[in-house]
């Protein structure tokens, strides 16, 4: 049978139809047929054998779903019997009734002249029904306007278009809104090779292929690369869990809520298995609509009895439609966030990794959007592994800082040592893994000494390297070295450690890292205000004066610690006027240490502030950029000795030397009420400490007590012996006066310098501390 009627007349018998077939059986083109009387185009009919017949043989006459008849063709080819057109008849029904592929032919006014849907069984009386109508009436698109302009520049211009991507709206397709591939040919007269651009324009076909599983599969595959591509690039959990919502959203979900435990986001552990109930859940990142009303950095517990409770508990991904879910009532709270967003599919997953639980990843789909089926659940098992991966990267990263922090600032002085003359405080800005130290220590003879330095390594080796050099300076600080040569002693303890390390198995962390660090030392005097500095690879410090004038020490800076260049190291000394702070800083402040336009020196201005305002001024200063973190400064304001806490004679140098410096002793600690039994053992120490001098010394002879942290005495010579303890016999006369000072004083010691040495001697006084270091 054709698929197009021959003719079509109405009621009253009169052709109002004509078809191509038609002319080639009956003679008449359609212009000269349209009009006529049916049985008079008939009459002319060379196969009709009877003239009583009403129809001649091969035609049927069948009723319209309006008014009006169709007369239909009852032979094998409605055209002109040959071969070609039994072919063509045979493929049209195979291409309608077989492929699967949807097929609209359509008219030149774009309306449906046939149809065939492969996803429902053939239905005439369907297609009868749909003839005539509009194409975007019958097929729902989500832009209609953009498929009609796509087709009708196809009609116009007779170039077919391949492939066109367009979309369905709900209620076209069972199932929902599906991606269809269309392709659009122009029909025209003719045949074939004998068709040409003359002939006329008969209509359109449009085929449409569902490739909405393929769209899937790309979607699905191109969520999973942005995951894979994005996630776990850094260190942090927050922005582990923020690259995972930015990868998935709006792209594959519309929202997305990903979920930590808390002591995760600590650094601590995880406890393999499944998830206990009561652990709490941080929310970490959120993306979709609304996000004021899920702000991130909440904490809840699971509900029992969601779906978010037995992912937790089976460390499984599932799937669920949220229409009618009668898990609902149990978390009223989070049913009324869907609800608000107006999801109508849920996806969990589990973020595990060891057998251990992270967190939970919750995907929503909302509004038209495509529900998850089971095809999602696999990839979204790979996103939450990958995730699940960074995450634990993260955790373990914040856990050994966190260690390493704790260590670094528990090698650190946690309190300013308070000092005779001298104001300090400190500044570690916060982050950042590097060894920054730095320390303040208490000298003889009311000094100060003021060190600062930094290791190149990270995390617990750096910790573990800051330590060991900063207890090797406290250790040579002890000595009272001065600067340079301190400095000339680490460089020899450095290079130790570092020979060390060369010993370690090569699979070790430290092997292939060589030892590097720098230090810089600087030594307080408050009695002639000045400050002697030496570098070790570290920068020179700034010195702000009390009226805002600032200047950097002219520094000659040696090599760092660890490094094969050995070379003399200078120590500069600096004189200081009352009231000026020095700073001294980490290198990565260097650029902000300018003597006139500096952060440090704007923010240290005026000077004569708190130091812990100071401190806080110079922080407020800075910006919070990655490479200053973890930074230190330590800060110092410098003032002369006070008169009234110390004295100082020139003795002489005889017999009578011990005799006069007891009374003068005497008379000092009268005016400082310092009488009884801290008065006489001073007078014991000080009496031993002259007679050793006049005995083993030489001239001049000086004695200086100062009252700072404690009671200090020190007898100063000419001479460079030292003197060293021993321990007398029973029945000798001499040799017990350095024993007898060492179980009077909490400290003593030998200081040389240039025009000789001092011996001095520290006693506590009652109601003062010990200072620090002793």
């Amino acid at each position: 049978m054709a698929d197009a009627p021959l003719m079509v007349v109405d009621g009253a018998g009169v052709i109002t139809g004509w078809s191509r077939a038609a002319e080639r059986r009956f003679g008449p083109a359609t212009a000269d047929a349209l009009g006529r009387r049916l049985m008079d185009v008939l009459a002319n009919d060379t196969r009709r054998v009877r003239r009583g017949d009403e129809m001649p043989p091969g035609l049927r006459l069948e009723p319209l779903a309006g008014e009006g008849w169709a007369v239909w063709s009852t032979e094998a080819s409605a055209g002109s019997g040959t071969g070609g057109d039994v072919v063509e008849a045979a493929l049209l029904d195979v291409m309608f009734t077989q492929a699967r592929v949807r097929v609209h032919v359509l008219d030149p006014e774009l309306r449906i002249l046939r149809i065939s849907d492969p996803y429902t069984d053939p239905d005439p009386a369907e297609t009868e029904r749909l003839r005539g109508r509009p194409f975007h009436e019958v097929c729902a698109f989500d832009e209609p306007d953009r498929v009609e302009s796509f087709v009708r520049e196809v009609l116009r211009t007779g170039v077919p278009g391949i492939e066109r991507l367009f979309r369905t709206a709900a209620g076209d397709v069972p199932g929902g809104h599906r991606a269809l591939s269309m392709t659009a040919f122009r029909l025209q007269e003719g045949h074939g090779a004998r068709q040409s651009e003359d002939g006329r324009v008969l209509g359109v076909a449009v085929s449409m292929v569902d490739v909405s599983a393929q769209i899937r599969h790309r979607g699905r595959d191109a969520a999973l690369a942005a995951v894979r591509d994005t996630v776990g690039r850094t260190l942090d959990v927050d922005a582990t869990c923020r690259d995972l919502v930015e990868a998935l959203v709006p792209g594959y979900a519309d929202v997305a809520v990903v979920e930590v435990v808390d002591d995760v986001l600590r650094g601590e552990t995880p406890e393999p298995g499944p998830l206990d109930l009561h652990v709490p859940l941080r929310r970490a990142a959120y993306g979709g609509s609304n996000p004021a009303a899920h702000p991130v950095g909440d904490v809840r517990a699971v509900v029992p009895g969601t779906p978010y409770q037995r992912a937790l508990s089976d460390m499984r991904v599932r799937v669920l439609p949220l229409a009618d879910a009668t898990w609902t009532d149990a978390d009223a709270a989070r049913a009324g966030a869907i609800r608000n967003f107006g999801a109508h599919t849920l996806l969990v997953a589990p973020l595990t990794v060891r057998g251990a639980v992270l967190g939970l990843v919750s995907l929503y789909r909302c509004g038209d959007s495509e529900p998850f089926d089971e095809g999602d659940v696999p990839v979204v098992a790979a996103m939450a592994s990958r995730a699940a991966l960074g995450i634990d990267n993260a955790r373990r990263y914040v856990h050994e800082y966190t260690i390493a922090s704790a260590l670094q600032r528990r090698l650190l002085p946690q309190h300013a040592a308070p000092q005779p003359a001298v104001e300090t405080d400190h500044l570690l800005l916060p982050g950042g893994d590097a060894g920054h130290w730095f320390d303040t220590i208490a000298l003889s003879g009311a000094r100060t000494a003021l060190a600062i330095g930094e290791v190149a390594e990270r995390g617990i080796h750096a910790a573990t390297t800051m330590g060991q050099l900063r207890t090797v300076v406290h250790a040579l600080a002890a000595l009272d070295l001065e600067p340079d040569e301190l400095l000339a002693r680490l460089y020899d303890t450095a290079a130790r450690l570092a020979a060390e390390r060369t010993q370690l198995p090569r699979s070790g962390p430290l092997h292939q890292e060589p030892l590097a660090a720098s230090c810089a030392y600087a030594v307080y005097d408050p009695f002639t205000e000045t400050c002697t500095i030496a570098s070790a690879g570290h920068p020179a410090p700034l010195v702000v004066e009390p009226d805002g004038a600032a200047f950097v020490v002219g520094l000659p800076v040696g090599p760092p610690l660890g490094t094969a260049e050995r070379a003399p190291v200078a120590a500069v000394p600096v004189q200081l006027r009352e009231g000026s702070l020095l700073v001294l800083h980490s290198s990565a402040l260097r650029g902000h240490a300018q003597p006139t336009s500096g952060a440090l020196r704007q923010a240290l201005v005026p000077t004569d502030r708190p130091m812990r305002d100071l401190c806080d001024a110079v922080a407020y200063a800075l910006p919070d950029i990655p490479e200053l973190r973890g930074s230190a400064l330590l800060l110092a304001r410098t003032h002369a000795m006070p008169e009234d806490r110390y004295a100082a004679w020139e003795l002489p140098y005889d017999k009578t030397a011990p005799a006069t410096a007891r009374r003068l002793t005497s008379r000092t600690l009268a005016d400082w009420h310092l009488e009884g039994d801290t008065g006489d053992a001073t007078e014991l120490i000080v009496s031993e400490l002259v007679t050793n001098a006049v005995r083993y010394g030489s001239p001049p002879l000086k004695l200086r007590l100062i009252l700072d942290r404690g009671l200090t005495c020190e007898i100063r010579d000419s001479s460079t012996t030292a003197p060293y303890m021993k321990y007398a016999g029973a029945v000798d006369e001499g040799g017990r006066g350095l024993f007898i000072i060492s179980q009077l004083a909490s400290l003593w010691g030998t200081r040389f310098a240039s025009e000789g040495k001092t011996v001095w001697s520290e006693q506590t006084i009652p109601g003062k501390k010990k200072r620090a270091g002793s």
